[in-house]
């Protein structure tokens, strides 16, 4: 918490994660127009967002592109906001809006990046997101998931009522590092456009890094960031914590 809140305490900072706010994925010559100050200034307050877990970096060729990370402000939000306001109002602050165009190709920038740490071994990070039985024991609004997450197979999110949510079909894995997937989200309606997703697990000593890539999200559908945080966010409780806080949707958005 305390490097989250020094780096907050800068108002450079501030006006580089504003900037993120309205267009993520910027490269640093972007986000040096922002700010009154040199090339290694800037560079120095990224370091320290970067630091915070504020911001996640994917480099892609030459340039490396910089993206706002909500999780620490969530668990600012868990900690100090939820207990006095209620949570539907606190985490919709938390909505992430890409201002990307989307691609085709996943040697592209990713339109949305996001990444946690969570406190549990790799094997049960990885059963975790790829077992349909245990999926459905924390996601934000589905209680029912089919299938697993296996090469060339598809995992199936189903609301409570019945229609089908979400369905992820998996393109290329490597075994307890990487999953490529596309997505298709039916709750934007019938005949969305898929889009592709990308776990990257990365143990980190008694910790495992988990870092989620959405490329060529077409426009309108960019509100699936909230659901992503949402996700893991309940993921890290389920593996830290156990079965309980799903974090699920207010009623009446849609989902």
């Amino acid at each position: 918490m305390e490097t989250i809140f020094k780096a907050l305490g800068d108002t450079a900072r501030l006006t580089l994660l504003d900037s993120l706010r309205h267009k993520d994925g910027q490269t640093l010559k972007q986000l040096e127009g922002q700010l009154d100050m040199t090339r290694f200034g800037v560079m120095k307050h990224l370091a320290v967002l970067q630091d915070a877990g504020l911001i996640v970096t994917v480099k892609k060729g030459r340039f490396k592109h910089h993206y706002l990370n909500v999780l620490p402000l969530q668990q600012v939000l868990d900690r100090w906001i939820d207990p006095m306001i209620a949570k539907p109002s606190a985490r919709a602050l938390l909505n992430l809006k890409s201002a990307l165009e989307g691609t085709n190709k996943m040697s592209q920038a990713p339109d949305f990046v996001m990444q946690t740490f969570i406190e549990t071994s790799h094997d049960a990070l990885w059963n975790a997101l790829t077992k349909g039985d245990l999926a459905a024991q924390y996601h934000f609004a589905c209680q029912t998931v089919k299938g697993d997450l296996a090469k060339n197979d598809t995992q199936s999110f189903i609301l409570p009522n019945g229609d089908p949510m979400l369905d992820l079909t998996v393109t290329e894995i490597s075994p307890k590092t990487r999953i490529e997937m596309t997505f298709t989200p039916h709750f934007f309606g019938p005949g969305a456009p898929a889009s592709h997703c990308v776990y990257i697990v990365e143990p980190q000593g008694a910790a495992v890094k988990l870092t989620v890539e959405h490329y060529n999200i077409t426009a309108g559908q960019e509100g699936v960031g909230e659901g992503w945080a949402r996700m893991m966010s309940a993921l890290k409780s389920f593996l830290e914590v156990g079965p309980g806080k799903r974090f699920g949707m207010p009623m009446g958005d849609g989902t």
